[in-house]
Formats: C-alpha cells, structure tokens, sequence
C-alpha cells in the first residue's frame, strides 16, 4: 500500500510540475490530446516515471521531449490513409506473434529496407503508426522488437533509421520495450552495432539479445518463427488488409471437430429447437429475426452446437456503428469454471439499408467455433453469432476477435461465391472493424473484456481491449 501511495504522488506532483514549469511556455509545442491524457491516464505518467527510476525531473525532461516530437510527428493523427500505401506493402515492419513471456513481436525484415533519404521521413513515420496503433490497442502493454538480418548485408543497414528506432523507446514509448532479438546479425556489422549499443544506454543494452537458430527458439517459441529461423510459422505477410493480431478462420470453416463440448442432451437440443425454430422452414421466420443458422452452410445446420447458449442473458450494452449494432458492447462472458458454460452470444443488427457482409476472425482458430463467421445480414435485421470454446483447449490472455463489416451494393448477391468476389475488391476504408480481446475463467476468478473507442481515419472504427478482473461471487 506504500509504495502504490509513494507512487500516486509522484504521479501527482509529476502533473503538478509539468503544468507549471512546462505548459506556460511550450504549450504550442504539445498536442492538446496529449496534455490531457497526461492529466488523466496514470498508467501513462507511471510508465514515464518507470523509465526514469522515479527522478520526476528526468521524467520531465522526457515528457516534454516526447510530446514534441509526438507533434512534430502528428503521432495522434497517423492513420493508414494518409501514409503511402506502398509502405505497409513493403512487408519490412509489421506486428505479428508472440515471445514466450507473451509479449508482441514488432517485426523489422532488415533485408527489405533499402537506404533512401527520399523515403527515410515516411518510414519513420510508420514505426511510429505501429507503435501508436498497438500502444492505444493494448494499453501500453510492452512489446519486444524483432531484427531479423538474415541475408542482410552493409547496404541494408541505415544507421539514422536505426537510431530512430532506438530512441523511440529509450526517449518517446517510455516503458513500452521488453528486449531487442537480433537474428543472425552478419559479422561486418559489429562496427556499426558498437554505435548502436552507446545510443541504447546501459539499461536498454541488457536488453540486446544477439541470437541465431539454435538460440532464438530461447525467447520466441517455434509457432512464431519462420523456417528460416528454426520455426514453423507458416504466416505469409500481405497487405492489405493490415497485419497486426493474425486474425484467422474459425474453425467452423475449416471443417467440423469433435471435442467434449460437443455432446449436449437431447434435452437441451430440442429445448434450443423450439426457441430457434427449425433451420429448415425459413420461410415461417421473420426476417427482422434471422438466427445464425440461416445464414450457415446446409453441411454445418445438422452440428448442434451452433444454438444459443443455455443461460445467454440478454445483453445491457450495445455499441452503435455505422453499420452494424453490436451487442454486447463491453462484455463478452463465457461464465465461470463452475458453471461450465463454453459459449456466448453476439447480436448484430443491421442499421442500413443495404445488405452488410462480416466475416468474424480469431487469433485461435483451433480453439473456438464461431457460427456464422463469414456471412451478410439483411437491412434492418438482427443476427445471433455463437461462439464457443471448445473442450480441451486452455484460453490464453492473447487470444483476440475481429468482427469485419462493410456495406454491399443493392445489387450484389449475398451467396457464398459472392461474397468471396465482395471481400476481394472492397476498398478497406469501407470496412468497419471491431476487435475483441479476452481474459479467462481461471481458478475462482471470473474475467471480463472492455472495449475502449479509438478512430483511425474517417471510415475505419478500431477498438482497443482492456483486460479487467473480477473476483467471483460463486
């Protein structure tokens, strides 16, 4: 309890300061959404303290060196329109996986950046779009950046991008950096890396983790490793759409499972057919009330698994888009161990008057089902998506959703093969995207999952995840 009140005050009187020694004087200099977030987000103003072992005037010194360059960047207002598109389909820096800590990979295939003091101001500004776009998404949850140098040579290597680099988490992300992976660094660069090592200061530079094959498999396990780095990570990248959670197919798509979950009483069945309907009379149904089974495949209408679950409440929240309500807004809560619910339910709505196509995605296709996850909704119509964790498989804090949307002409079929074709050509700044993140049942803790707004660019709606924990009551 003292050291979270030492802690609280220091967050004060670092507040305290800034607004009288900095802001009089600078104010012009800062972006106004900065200054009040400084003024509201605690675990903001501890991180910079953290990184500056709790001096406040070093950690003056490096919010007010932060929140300029955080302006001269226009960091609050880069979005993927308004960067060149060639950059992200350069594939040289993206997010993608996870260490063994748990901690996201920020990704730099060295052998793809090539020196271009023409093209040096829009790179920079990537790295600060990724780190941006993931800080706000993830709370500030620390990530661990990648070197990959594998058939990488002396003119592949800009020492100012580097330094860039470096300084945006020794001067700009304050405690936003775990360690630094450097795979196969060739050995014509130990010179420059010698430099590299002064600008990181001895604190970050117990964090240089120089590997190869045999050693990188120490801090990134194999499923996020390539082959080339002893791994078996078959992702590809590709833009669009943008790279950053790996969102997946379920497994619905791919075929059915057989688990433990999967065996429910005939009671319970004939129960959820009564309430849903038979999902062979559509025709008897009204339209404004499509349940999931309509819009699936004949071959998925016989697996059971897709009703709604047992004990699904009906949802207080719902979030209000352009095209779809989705509910619920803020919760998504498979229930406790004891209760051994395994499903929950999504309601979307359609708020247009056109068709909306979706797709549903996931970090872990192999441990859920979500039905349907790549369909369209009838304008004006609501539709029940079930998704459930399959038996025999352990939740993991990285697990997360993606609900994709986007509005279909009036003449557009909504078939299977038209969809495909749909997805295909629609420009990304018509897709609206809402992102999930989950915590867990574990032990007697039972876990929810917040959602918290941001924007990135005009038509294009991101949602971050914050992870909170509620003790049960059971």
């Amino acid at each position: 309890m003292a050291d979270r009140q030492d802690k609280a005050a220091l967050i004060s009187e670092t507040r305290r300061r800034f607004e009288a020694e900095y802001l009089p004087d600078k104010s012009d200099k800062y972006d106004s959404r900065d200054v009040e977030r400084l003024q509201q987000d605690d675990k903001w103003v501890e991180n910079y303290l953290i990184w500056r072992h709790d001096v406040v005037d070093d950690t003056l010194k490096m919010i007010d060196e932060s929140f300029q360059w955080r302006k001269e960047y226009t960091v609050n207002d880069l979005t993927e329109s308004v960067l060149p598109k060639w950059l992200f389909e350069n594939g040289s820096i993206f997010l993608h996986g996870y260490d063994k800590e748990g901690y996201k990979l920020f990704w730099f295939r060295v052998k793809l950046h090539i020196r271009d003091p023409k093209q040096q101001l829009e790179k920079k500004k990537l790295v600060a779009f990724w780190l941006e776009h993931y800080a706000k998404r993830d709370h500030g949850k620390p990530l661990t950046v990648v070197f990959d140098m594998a058939e990488t040579g002396i003119s592949h290597i800009d020492l100012d991008f580097v330094r860039f680099i470096v300084n945006c988490f020794t001067d700009y992300y304050p405690n936003f950096l775990t360690k630094i992976v450097i795979f196969e660094m060739p050995w014509i660069m130990n010179a420059a890396f010698k430099i590299v090592k002064g600008w990181l200061g001895p604190d970050a530079i117990s964090m240089l983790k120089f590997t190869n094959k045999n050693e990188v498999q120490d801090y990134i396990s194999g499923e996020y490793l390539p082959p080339h780095m002893g791994g078996t990570d078959s992702f590809k990248y590709s833009y669009p759409p943008l790279v950053d959670d790996d969102f997946q197919t379920p497994l619905c798509e791919n075929g059915p499972i057989t688990s433990e979950d999967e065996h429910e009483s005939k009671e319970e069945i004939d129960a959820d057919t009564k309430e849903t309907g038979d999902p062979n009379e559509e025709h008897n149904l009204n339209p404004k009330k499509m349940s999931s089974i309509e819009q699936i495949p004949k071959s998925e209408e016989n697996d059971k698994t897709d009703f709604k679950p047992k004990n699904a409440k009906k949802a207080l929240t719902t979030f209000k888009g352009p095209l779809l309500h989705i509910s619920p807004a803020e919760e998504l809560y498979f229930g406790s161990k004891e209760t051994g619910e395994r499903k929950c339910l999504i309601v979307l709505t359609n708020v247009t008057k056109n068709i909306v196509a979706f797709k549903v995605r996931t970090t872990a296709p192999e441990k859920y089902r979500v039905k349907p996850s790549n369909s369209s909704c009838e304008p004006g119509a609501s539709l029940d998506i079930i998704v459930s964790l399959h038996g025999g498989f352990a939740a993991s804090l990285q697990d997360r959703f993606l609900i994709m949307a986007a509005e279909m002409d009036q003449c557009s079929g909504a078939g299977v093969s038209e969809l495909t074709q749909f997805w295909k050509e629609v420009p990304r700044t018509k897709v609206m995207e809402h992102r999930r993140g989950k915590e867990f049942v574990r032990k007697n803790v039972e876990a929810s999952y917040r959602l918290s707004l941001c924007t990135y660019g005009n038509n294009c709606h991101v949602w971050r995840g914050l992870h909170t924990i509620a003790h049960s009551s059971l």
